[in-house]
């Protein structure tokens, strides 16, 4: 029988920031002691997991997963590429884009302790950035577009649309991933950032000589302009991706986009 328990475990993990594992293996080591437990985490550098969470970490790498009508899409967070395209990395971020899929955000919480415990044995801030996740009703459809680079995801996407088939719900995933949209249509933009573009580009417009009886005709087709840009702009207005002659809500043709989800590290 081991000399020490569960809670003395938790314990040792409060006061040092040690991962659930090696607080085991510590006490395992010691007898039991949680002093010299302590010191054993100490000199081999597993303590004080709180002591990194100061430190930046804008990189990381992003991982989704669709299964059976839920969409999910995590980012977990790190200091340095190479950390974020190792294998525990990798894995245990794969795990909880299923968990999350599967089980919903809450899942984050229960892997708490694999989270620690790979920060300590990594050896950086690492923690869960943004996490997103869809369940679609039935006639919807849920995909996802990652791009990897350098052995991880860096820029991901879920989308759920209303009809339409795989191929179309893919291909949007894979427009939003180029064109970076920050909102579907129009509507969701809000009225005082249109304001304040249209006087700027009044301001502009006058600037530049125009008369005053074509201005308003101009500004209109300036915000149209700024509607479609990318990236940042109104999904549906944007030029597609893989045919700029169209719109995507032409490349749609009436399917209808619910909503949709991107991470991009380092955004």
């Amino acid at each position: 029988m081991p000399s020490f328990t569960a809670q003395d475990v938790k314990a040792l993990r409060d006061s040092t920031g040690a991962g659930m594992m090696d607080a085991k293996r510590a006490l395992s080591e010691t007898d039991g002691d949680a002093a010299a437990a302590t010191a054993w985490l100490r000199e081999r550098g597993l303590g004080k997991a709180a002591e990194r969470s100061d430190r930046e970490n804008s990189e990381g790498a992003v991982a989704v997963s669709v299964e059976a009508g839920r969409a999910a899409l995590v980012e977990l967070k790190s200091e340095t590429d190479f950390v974020a395209k190792s294998p525990q990395f990798v894995e245990l971020l794969d795990e909880l884009a299923r968990r999350v899929a599967s089980e919903g955000e809450g899942a984050v919480d229960s892997m708490k302790d694999a989270i620690d415990d790979l920060r300590l044995s990594l050896r950086e801030n690492i923690e869960v950035g943004r996490v997103a996740r869809f369940e679609a009703p039935e006639g919807h459809l849920l995909d996802s577009y990652i791009h990897v680079q350098n052995g991880r995801g860096v820029n991901a996407v879920i989308v759920e649309v209303g009809g339409g088939s795989a191929d179309k719900a893919h291909d949007l995933a894979v427009h939003i991933a180029f064109g970076k949209p920050s909102v579907v249509s129009r509507d969701e933009v809000p009225e005082a950032e249109v304001e304040a573009e249209r006087s700027t580009l009044e301001a502009q417009t006058r600037n530049e000589g125009k008369p005053e009886a074509a201005l308003a005709k101009i500004v209109d087709g300036k915000i149209n302009g700024w509607y479609k840009r990318t990236p940042g702009g109104v999904l549906l207005e944007q030029p597609y991706a893989k045919d700029d002659k169209m719109s995507v809500e032409q490349f749609l043709g009436g399917v209808a986009v619910i909503r949709f989800a991107q991470v991009i590290v380092g955004s």
